[in-house]
């Protein structure tokens, strides 16, 4: 077993590890969950939440580019054990990878046309990933539909909600302002980590809590606030 030490490098790879072996657990538990508590989606928005997080700090460390590969295809194969799978997400993900490896190497001084390369390089990815951000979106509110149970509508909104922003953060618009309340439909939802809040057209407020189940996923649950449901 992989002890970290005090080194931040190795705490980071620590997490990534422990991250991936997680994941890879993921297809089986999310089949043999017994309890019925797991969500396929907030699963993948917790994988989502970690990966834009993690990368953050991978992004730190030039030399640590193979964590940075392996935590992109950990991020696929959970949208893939929870969802099924789509190509347009993994092309995103494959995107925002080689992005990020672009801008580490424009921060280690290059030749001009080297850089105008990248620049251009760049621009063409970011109209891309903007591209594929709607249509992984509309994939979730699809699945998400089919999935819904009628007495967890309000776990569903609050779900997709935060998943459209987990998806936007992949967008350059996001990047650099980064949104923390969405609409879903009528509905309004704010990301508050691992609570959320999810506010009726009638005016009416949800408190929903994601709670991490170990080696299993994420389940949410949603209360209206000052009572319980």
């Amino acid at each position: 077993r992989f002890i970290p030490s005090e080194n931040s490098r190795d705490v980071v790879f620590y997490a990534a590890m422990k991250l991936i072996l997680m994941l890879s657990l993921l297809p089986v538990a999310l089949s043999a969950c017994a309890t019925g508590t797991v969500s396929p989606g907030a699963t993948l928005w917790a994988g989502l939440n970690n990966y834009h997080e993690e990368m953050r700090t991978l992004e730190a460390m030039p030399d640590r580019w193979p964590d940075r590969q392996r935590l992109a295809e950990s991020i696929k194969t959970t949208y893939l054990a929870t969802l099924g799978g789509s190509r347009e997400f993994n092309r995103m993900v494959e995107l925002d990878l080689r992005r990020r490896e672009l801008l580490i190497a424009q921060r280690g001084g290059l030749k001009p046309e080297r850089a105008k390369e990248i620049q251009d390089e760049l621009a063409k990815m970011n109209e891309q990933i903007d591209g594929l951000t709607g249509a992984v979106k509309g994939q979730l509110m699809n699945a998400q539909l089919r999935a819904q149970d009628p007495s967890q509508s309000i776990e569903t909104i609050a779900t997709l909600g935060r998943l459209n922003l987990a998806i936007d953060a992949f967008s350059t618009t996001s990047r650099a302002n980064p949104a923390t309340s969405t609409k879903v439909g009528p509905y309004t939802v704010i990301d508050q980590g691992l609570t959320s809040v999810v506010t009726t057209p009638e005016g009416k407020t949800f408190l929903c809590a994601t709670t991490l189940v170990q080696e299993e996923g994420a389940s949410i649950h949603c209360q209206p606030e000052g009572g319980k449901s």
